[in-house]
C-alpha cells in the first residue's frame, strides 16, 4: 500500500573462470526454481574516498538454515579483483568509509557480553555461563583496512539503526531506540501498554529512536537527542529511515523529526539540524508534516531535502534545496518524477537524483538552475525498492547495484567521463547463462487518453503465429512501477511456456505527477479499468490464448488481483498475495494505520467516506467472485495484516468458490528467508498450471 513518502586477488579470478565454465555448461538450460536459491543479492555499494574501490555486501542464500549469510566484499574498479572483508559475520550491514578510507564501519549483531572498544575481546567464558545467553542486537563495528580483526565501538542496549562517520573520521554518530524504562516490569508479566498509531502485531510500547555519539575507537557513547518524539525507523517495503548527514565542519547533524515512533505518525515528520556540541535542535522550514532526507551540501551552505509536490502526500517526491530557513526552491517540478534518491555532487552545484521513467529506473544530473540531464545506463536498471541503491564518488564515478532484464543484481561502475556502466562482478552469471525469456515494453491508451505502459515476458522459445496463456503479475506500491529489470517469478512463468503481462497503472510513479495521483480516492475502479485497457492492447497482438489468462499480484498487486477478479470474469486462476482487501481493516491494524486517510481525504468514519472506503474495499464484491483463488500471506505481516486474508478465503468458501488458502509463520510483508521465499514461487507457479496448462 502507499507510504508516506579475506581472500587473496587470485582467488577471486579463479571464482570468475569457475562461473565461466559453469555458465558454458548451462547454455540452453531453461530456469527452474531450484535454481532461485542460487541467487546472489549485492546491496549498498560504497565507494572509497580515492575512489580506486568498492565495499559491498554480498548476501547469498543458505537453504539448510533458511536464512541469507551476509558478507563485505570489497572490489577495485580497475580490474574488477575482490576479496572478502568479513568471514564469520554473517549480518553484516551498512559499510561506511572512514572521510581517510584507512577504515571501514559496519553493523553486526553483538550480544552485550562481549566488551566493546579497540581490543574486540569478549567477556570471559565463566561470566557468561553463570547468566542466560543474551539476545544479539546490532552494534557498530570498525575495520581497519591495513589489516586487523574489527572491533566493537558500541555497546547499545537496542539495535543501532544507522551510523555515520563525523567528517574528520573521530567520531561515528548513530541512531538506536530508547531502553524501554518499564522492562523489569514487564519481566514481571506487567506488561500491559497504552495503544497509539501502531499495527496490531504490536506487544509493548514502541520507544522512540535517538541519536548518539560515539568515538570511532570506542568508548563512551554520548546522547545528542531525546524525547517522546523519534528519528524515523526503516518499514519495509519502504525506503531506508532518512540518513544523517553530518555539515562538513562537524558541527551539526541533519536529522528528522517524528512525533512519536508509531509508523500511524510517520507524517507528521519534519527536517532539523543538531548541533553537535549541545545537543540543541533547530527546526530549517515552516512545514509541519511530510518532510524527509536531508543532506547537507559539499560546502554546508545548502541544505537537500524531499517533500511531496503542493505537501500532497497523494503527489510525488520533489526534491528542494534551501538556504537559510525558507522552505527552498523546488528543483525538479520540471522533471515531474517521484524523486527516490538524491546525492550532491562534489561541486555542489547539482545533484544525482534517482526516479523511475516509463519502464525503467531513470538517473539524472539536476542543476540548481535548468533542465535535468540523464544519464544512460543502457540496459541497466538500479536496483530499487523504494530507493535507488547506489553511492557517488568525489570525481564523479558512479556505483551501483543493478540488474538487466536477463541478468540479477551485480555491482557496476559508470565513469565520470561517461561511455556505458561496466559490470564488476559475476556473482549471477549461473542464472543470466539460462534459457531466459525476452522482455519489452508494451504502450498503450488508457481511459481518458492517459498513455498507459507496461512490461511483457515472453517464453524463452516464444514462437509469431502461436496462442500463448497468459499471466498477468501486477506490481504492489502503488507508488511503485513494473520495470525492465530481472524479474525471478516472471522468468519462471516464462520457463513453463506463459506469456508475463506486469501492467502499470495509475498510481505508478513512472509518467509524472498526473498519473501518479489519479489514484486519490480511486483504488481500484481506475486502476482495474487501466489494467484492462493494456490487456486489450496484448491481445490485439494476436499471441494470446483469450481462453487461458490467470491474474495475480502482491501487495497493492494482491489488492488489484483481488479486485480484477471481482469485477471481470475473464480469468481461469488468481493468486492473492498479501492482498488490502477490506480498506477500513487496513485503516485501523495495519502498520501505517490512519496515514491511510490521505488517499480519501479523511477517516473512513464519516457515512460519506464510509461508503468510499467500502466501494473501494474488494471485499466488498467477493460474491461475485467465481475465479479459482488462491491466497497467501504471512502471519506477523504489520504491513497488511493476516486478517485481511481471513476475510476473503472465508468469503470465496461461503460461496463456494474453489480457494486454498496458505500462511506463513512468518513477521514481514513477504517471507525473507530463500526457503519460504522459494516456496511462495513454486504454489503460485503449480497454482496458474493447474487452471492454465490442463484447461
Amino acid at each position: 500500500m502507499r507510504t508516506i513518502r579475506r581472500s587473496l586477488c587470485g582467488l577471486a579470478v579463479f571464482v570468475l573462470a569457475a562461473h565461466c565454465l559453469v555458465a558454458r555448461a548451462a547454455i540452453g538450460k531453461p530456469l527452474e526454481l531450484d535454481d532461485v536459491a542460487k541467487i546472489v543479492r549485492v546491496s549498498d555499494p560504497q565507494i572509497s574516498p580515492d575512489g580506486k574501490s568498492i565495499v559491498f555486501v554480498l548476501s547469498r542464500p543458505n537453504i539448510k538454515q533458511a536464512r541469507a549469510d551476509r558478507s563485505l566484499v570489497l572490489v577495485e574498479i580497475a580490474t574488477g579483483n575482490q576479496r572478502v572483508l568479513t568471514y564469520d559475520r554473517k549480518g553484516v550491514s551498512n559499510p561506511r568509509w572512514s572521510p581517510s578510507g584507512d577504515r571501514i564501519a559496519f553493523l553486526d549483531p553483538a550480544t552485550p557480553d562481549e566488551e566493546a572498544g579497540p581490543s574486540g575481546s569478549a567477556a570471559s567464558a565463566s561470566a557468561r555461563e553463570e547468566s542466560p545467553p543474551l539476545e544479539p542486537k546490532y552494534q557498530v563495528f570498525v575495520m581497519p583496512m591495513n589489516g586487523g580483526d574489527a572491533h566493537r565501538v558500541t555497546n547499545s542496549a537496542q539495535d543501532v539503526e544507522q551510523l555515520e562517520w563525523s567528517p574528520d573520521g573521530t567520531r561515528i554518530a548513530y541512531v538506536a531506540a530508547d531502553d524501554n524504562p518499564n522492562k523489569q516490569a514487564i519481566a514481571r508479566h506487567d506488561d500491559a501498554f497504552e495503544v497509539g498509531d501502531n499495527d496490531y502485531l504490536a506487544t509493548q510500547t514502541q520507544m522512540p529512536s535517538h541519536l548518539w555519539l560515539v568515538p570511532a575507537e570506542g568508548g563512551a557513547a554520548r546522547r545528542l537527542t531525546s524525547g517522546s518524539w523519534s528519528l524515523p525507523k526503516a518499514a519495509p517495503p519502504s525506503s531506508p529511515a532518512s540518513p544523517l548527514s553530518w555539515s562538513p565542519d562537524g558541527k551539526s547533524i541533519l536529522i528528522v523529526q517524528q512525533a512519536t515512533p508509531n509508523w500511524g505518525d510517520t507524517d507528521q515528520s519534519v527536517i532539523a539540524a543538531v548541533d553537535v556540541s549541545s545537543g540543541q535542535i533547530r527546526k530549517l522550514t515552516t512545514h509541519k508534516a511530510f518532510e524527509g532526507y536531508p543532506i547537507y551540501s559539499p560546502d554546508g551552505a545548502s541544505i537537500a531535502y524531499w517533500y511531496p509536490r503542493d505537501g500532497d502526500p497523494n503527489n510525488g517526491n520533489e526534491l528542494f534545496v534551501l538556504q537559510g530557513h525558507a522552505e527552498g526552491i523546488d528543483l525538479t517540478r520540471q522533471l515531474d518524477r517521484n524523486i527516490v534518491r538524491a546525492i550532491w555532487s562534489q561541486r555542489g552545484d547539482s545533484l544525482l537524483v534517482a526516479a523511475h521513467d516509463g519502464v525503467r529506473v531513470g538517473l539524472w544530473y539536476q542543476p540548481r538552475k535548468g533542465a535535468a540531464r540523464r544519464l544512460d545506463l543502457g540496459d541497466l536498471d538500479p536496483t530499487w525498492s523504494f530507493w535507488a541503491d547506489m553511492s557517488l564518488a568525489k570525481d564523479g564515478g558512479l556505483a551501483i547495484a543493478g540488474s538487466t532484464p536477463t541478468h540479477p543484481n551485480e555491482i557496476y561502475y559508470l565513469a565520470a567521463s561517461g561511455g556505458s556502466p561496466r559490470r564488476l562482478t559475476a556473482f549471477n552469471q549461473e542464472i543470466a547463462s539460462r534459457d531466459l525469456g525476452r522482455s519489452e515494453e508494451l504502450r498503450w491508451q488508457g481511459p481518458g487518453a492517459m498513455q498507459e505502459d507496461g512490461v511483457v515476458v515472453y517464453p524463452p522459445q516464444f514462437a509469431a503465429g502461436r496462442k500463448y496463456p497468459l499471466v498477468l503479475v501486477i506490481h504492489g506500491g502503488p507508488q511503485a512501477s513494473s520495470a525492465l529489470s530481472f524479474n525471478a517469478l516472471a522468468q519462471l512463468l516464462a520457463a513453463h511456456g506463459y506469456v508475463v503481462f506486469s501492467p502499470n497503472y495509475r498510481g505508478s510513479d513512472n509518467l509524472g505527477n498526473a498519473y501518479e495521483h489519479a489514484i486519490f480516492n480511486d483504488a481500484g475502479e481506475g486502476p482495474g479499468k487501466d489494467v484492462m485497457a493494456g490487456l486489450a492492447a496484448l491481445e490485439a497482438k494476436g499471441f494470446v490464448d483469450e481462453n487461458r489468462i490467470a491474474v495475480s499480484g502482491w501487495s497493492y498487486g494482491g489488492y488489484m488481483t483481488s479486485w480484477m477478479i471481482g469485477h471481470y470474469h475473464i480469468w481461469k486462476a488468481a493468486v492473492s498475495g498479501a492482498a488490502v482487501n477490506d480498506l477500513v481493516h487496513a485503516y485501523a491494524l495495519s502498520d501505517f494505520n490512519v496515514t491511510q486517510r490521505y488517499s480519501f481525504g479523511g477517516p473512513p468514519w464519516s457515512q460519506k467516506l464510509a461508503q468510499a472506503y467500502r466501494d473501494q474495499s474488494p471485499i466488498s464484491y467477493a460474491w461475485q467472485i467465481t475465479t479459482p483463488t488462491l491466497i497467501l500471506s504471512d502471519t506477523g505481516d504489520a504491513r497488511v495484516p493476516i486478517s485481511q486474508s481471513y476475510l476473503m478465503y472465508h468469503a470465496l468458501k461461503d460461496h463456494g468458490v474453489t480457494v486454498q488458502f496458505v500462511a506463513y509463520p512468518v513477521p514481514g510483508h513477504f517471507p525473507g528467508d530463500p526457503v519460504r521465499s522459494i516456496d511462495v514461487f513454486r504454489r503460485w507457479i503449480e497454482w496458474v498450471d493447474k487452471y492454465l496448462q490442463h484447461s
